[in-house]
């Protein structure tokens, strides 16, 4: 049995298909193909059911697999304390992030880490949270930036608060005032993300809703909270904007910001880690440079003057 073999038995099982796998993996599919059956016969079991489509792992397939993530994270964390402590920083780092984090983090994230991690390979894929946590139990990404305090089924480290605001239209009656209460906005005039952003939800859950409450004449599959945004100045409306959004916002439409008076708005920012991923140098990075670029928000100092 070698670590290749456990490799590429891994790739199978994330990717569900031979072909996949070994394109994945950098190998022809005929020698990954043999690398398996070589393992499968040294084990006496069928790991692999080829005959379904994707392809699953067996029940004695289960069993190795969850032996081959950790001997993989293992075998791989060898060299990397020896990185650590030749101060070494290289390699691929594949990064998923939810897209209401993504166009106003990333731009600030990119550059800062880039100054810890000059060697490293930034692999930015913008993606749903549920896709997140395919991906990372797959092994098809190493990070997650996304907001947690709603997953179970990930470990997540917190990271910092964004907090939430009202972005109203100036033709909103809610728009003269400095701060508004939850309860006052007018759901018919309410927009929001569609499914799948966890923003929506965060949304729904602030203003004590259900998504049988919207009311809105507007129906938005699969759209940016920037079109949101625009769809405001446009219209009577208003949404729900993270603080991080602010620095995308003219100061001319300031005034269309509102905190919110009755509670304490937010969103957790978090940062989750995928089981195989051993190299803790880049992890205590990609943390570092989000908390540096999260400091300092221009709204914040807009409030306070």
């Amino acid at each position: 049995m070698t670590i290749i073999q456990l490799e590429y038995f891994l790739a199978v099982a994330n990717y569900g298909s031979f072909s996949a796998a070994a394109e994945r993996c950098f190998v022809s599919q005929p020698s990954l193909s043999m690398q398996i059956s070589n393992l499968e016969d040294e084990l006496g079991a069928t790991l692999l059911d080829r005959n379904n489509k994707p392809i699953i792992p067996t029940e004695a397939g289960q069993i190795v697999l969850e032996q081959a993530k950790e001997a993989i994270a293992s075998f791989y964390s060898v060299k990397e304390k020896m990185h650590n402590l030749k101060g070494k920083l290289t390699g691929k780092l594949r990064l998923g992030v939810i897209p209401t984090i993504s166009p106003f983090l990333m731009p600030k994230f990119v550059p800062e880490f880039m100054k810890r991690c000059p060697k490293v390979t930034l692999d930015i894929r913008d993606m749903f949270t549920a896709d997140i946590i395919d991906a990372l139990s797959r092994d098809m990404i190493d990070i997650a930036i996304l907001s947690g305090g709603y997953q179970i089924k990930i470990h997540e480290t917190k990271l910092f608060n964004d907090r939430l605001y009202a972005y109203v239209s100036p033709r909103n009656p809610l728009f003269g005032r400095k701060s508004i209460l939850t309860e006052d906005i007018d759901m018919e005039q309410l927009l929001i993300l569609s499914e799948g952003n966890c923003l929506r939800n965060q949304t729904l859950k602030l203003c004590k809703a259900t998504k049988d409450k919207i009311k809105s004449s507007y129906n938005f599959a699969n759209c940016s909270l920037e079109t949101l945004m625009h769809m405001v100045d446009a219209s009577s409306a208003i949404t729900i904007i993270p603080e991080m959004a602010i620095d995308l916002i003219p100061e001319n439409k300031y005034n269309q910001i509102k905190p919110f008076s009755n509670t304490n708005a937010h969103r957790k920012i978090s940062m989750a880690v995928g089981h195989t991923y051993v190299k803790e140098a880049i992890v205590n990075a990609v943390k570092d440079s989000m908390m540096a670029v999260s400091e300092g928000y221009a709204l914040s100092n807009f409030l306070r003057n």
